[in-house]
This record gives structure tokens, C-alpha cells and sequence, in this order.
């Protein structure tokens, strides 16, 4: 009888018609809160990126973490930012991430590189997946640069469970590509190292058209590798699962032009049509939080005080919608909306 009703239940909320109203996804999964852990060492990976042990102040087990987990972190000067898990999950004495130098981007990373030093004290939150690791018969992972942090987790977990799988791992040059010593020592699947200063940039339908039948797909890396997995994926093999995450904002699609007026500021700023609310506010107000510019973290959230929204994250609860917005890509239904910044 209960293997009759697992089933069942299976049937009507897992596979049937009526999972995708009965069982809406969750693609962001939340555990533990906000804690404090201390730098234990700082290493270089690779040119342009160090790796940083994260360790619990006491001594205690961190939360633990699946692959494709990332945390939040509240960096020294009050910047967050999100940097995907890239040690050994068993491992709960310590969490590792890696921060490749951006010497034009937000300020985050040139903190990381040029002030952080071994024994600070950092606040973080999470761990939390949104690059959810599933089962499958085999796997395809495609990592494009720095995009091998969440993947790294996951290769060596296909290779512990002896399911086969391929990695095809892109970078400008080796020099450039961390972890690739760790890489090497997984040797129950096809690693296959392409720098573009060897053998030049890569033809996306060499690596997508090359799938196994049914594998579970997932790249990460620059947008551009993510559309043309999904390009390749739908003619080539329809069965494929494709599981992305990126770095970069999202592009703005269907985008009209309207103009935010910020109360407490008391100034307004123009918003154009293919660029998101932040990126307008940010030229007025430089030192605004944000941090995954994707809509599912909650940093860059504010209140609306006058106009309606166009919601498009995956983080406020269906009552908060009214009063609030995530900046980062929602916009406005009308012409204008006040919000509280």
C-alpha cells in the first residue's frame, strides 16, 4: 500500500500534467541564516583568481551544501556579492570560493584581491542553490572561465558515484584556469582542457552537438555559451536537461522606457528600454546594495511608494509584491513608479 501510494503520488505531482500547477519549482532554496566565518588562507588559483577557505569563527560544522550552492557575502565595506561553493561538500569544517579580478567591475572583487587578508572576519548568507545538482544516467558540464566553480563540486560527485560524464572546460589561456590540477586527478570521465590561445575559440555546435542522448546538461560560463546550449540543444537532442547559471546581469526583454522617481533622494532618473532599474539608479545613487542582478538574492530590493510593478524575480512572496520590488530586473507597468531610495 505505500509503495501503491508513492507512486501515485509521484504520478500526480511529480511526472503528470498537473505537477506544473501542484508542484510549482523553487529554484532557489534557502538554508541556514546569516553567520560570521573568518578568511583562513588566501591562495592563488590561477591569473587574476584566488580561491579563500572560509572557516566558522569556533571551530563548528558549517551548514551544509549541495553542488551548484553559493553564498552570499557581505564583504568589508558592506558590498555583497554571490560566489558559487567550490570545495567538497562533506567538507563542513571549511567552504571554499574563488573571485577572478575584475579591474572594471563593481568593486567587489578588487576588495577581495587587493584588501582581504587571512584571519578578517566576514559575514555570509546561505548556502543557497539555485543550480540545483540532479540525478541523472550521465552529464555533460560545460565550464566557460571561472564558471568552473559550481561545476568542479559537481564532476567530482559524478566521478564518486561512477556515472559517466564529460567536462569540456573553455578559458582564454591554461595560465588564466583555475583548478586545473584538481581536475586532472579526476580520471573516471573525459576532462577536455580548450584555451582559445591553443585551438581557438570554440565552435558551440562542436561541444553541444556532442551530447549523449539524455544527458543532463549544465554550462556556466559567459551568456553567449548558455544561448547556444539552448540553440544547439533543441534541434540536436530535445531530451537533453539544461541547467544554466551566469555571472552577468540578465538581458532586459520586452522593455519599455519609464522614469523612477527616488523620494528619500528626492530626484528622478530615466530608465531606458534595455536597461534594467538598477543600472539607471546606479547613476544616480553609485552606493546602492545589489548583488546577483538576476532577481533572486534580494540585495537590490526597495519600496515602492506610487506605481505599478512588473515583477520579474524569483525572490519576494506573492503579499510582499505590492509594497516592494527587486531593482535589478523588474520595471514598471506605467510610466513611472517612486520607490524608497
Amino acid at each position: 500500500m505505500i509503495a501503491s501510494a508513492a507512486d501515485a503520488y509521484k504520478r500526480v505531482f511529480v511526472s503528470g500534467d498537473a505537477a506544473q500547477v501542484l508542484s510549482r519549482p523553487q529554484p532557489v532554496r534557502h538554508t541556514g541564516y546569516d553567520f560570521p566565518v573568518v578568511v583562513e588562507r588566501i591562495e592563488p588559483e590561477a591569473d587574476e583568481v584566488v580561491s579563500l577557505s572560509l572557516t566558522d569563527p569556533d571551530g563548528a560544522l558549517l551548514p551544509a551544501w549541495q553542488p551548484g550552492a553559493h553564498l552570499d557575502v557581505v564583504l568589508p565595506s558592506g558590498r555583497q556579492r554571490q560566489y558559487s561553493l567550490t570545495s567538497d561538500p562533506a567538507d563542513r569544517r571549511r567552504y571554499r570560493i574563488a573571485v577572478r579580478h575584475i579591474a572594471d567591475g563593481g568593486g567587489g572583487s578588487r576588495e577581495i584581491h587587493e584588501r582581504l587578508r587571512a584571519g578578517d572576519r566576514l559575514t555570509v548568507r546561505g548556502p543557497r542553490n539555485a543550480f540545483a545538482f540532479i540525478e541523472a544516467e550521465q552529464y555533460l558540464f560545460v565550464a566557460g572561465g571561472i564558471g568552473i566553480t559550481p561545476i568542479l563540486p559537481m564532476v567530482a560527485a559524478a566521478e564518486r558515484a561512477g556515472i559517466p560524464w564529460r567536462l569540456m572546460y573553455l578559458g582564454r589561456s591554461r595560465a588564466r584556469m583555475p583548478f586545473l590540477c584538481e581536475l586532472a586527478r579526476l580520471t573516471g570521465g573525459d576532462v577536455i582542457v580548450r584555451p582559445d590561445d591553443e585551438f581557438g575559440v570554440p565552435d558551440p555546435r562542436m561541444i553541444f552537438e556532442q551530447t549523449p542522448t539524455g544527458a543532463a546538461v549544465y554550462v556556466c560560463g559567459p551568456p553567449p555559451l548558455a544561448e547556444a546550449a539552448r540553440r544547439v540543444l533543441s534541434l540536436h537532442d530535445p531530451t537533453a536537461s539544461l541547467h544554466t547559471e551566469r555571472f552577468s546581469p540578465l538581458p532586459v526583454r520586452d522593455g519599455a522606457p519609464f522614469r523612477i522617481r527616488l523620494r528619500r533622494s528626492g530626484t528622478e532618473v530615466d530608465v531606458a528600454a534595455d536597461e534594467s532599474a538598477l543600472a539607471a539608479i546606479r547613476r544616480r545613487l553609485p552606493g546602492v546594495a545589489y548583488s546577483c542582478q538576476q532577481g533572486f538574492c534580494g540585495t537590490c530590493r526597495a519600496g515602492v511608494l506610487a506605481g505599478e510593478v512588473d515583477h520579474r524575480d524569483r525572490f519576494l512572496q506573492d503579499g510582499e509584491r505590492d509594497r516592494s520590488m527587486l531593482t535589478c530586473v523588474s520595471r514598471a507597468r506605467g510610466t513611472e513608479l517612486d520607490i524608497d531610495l
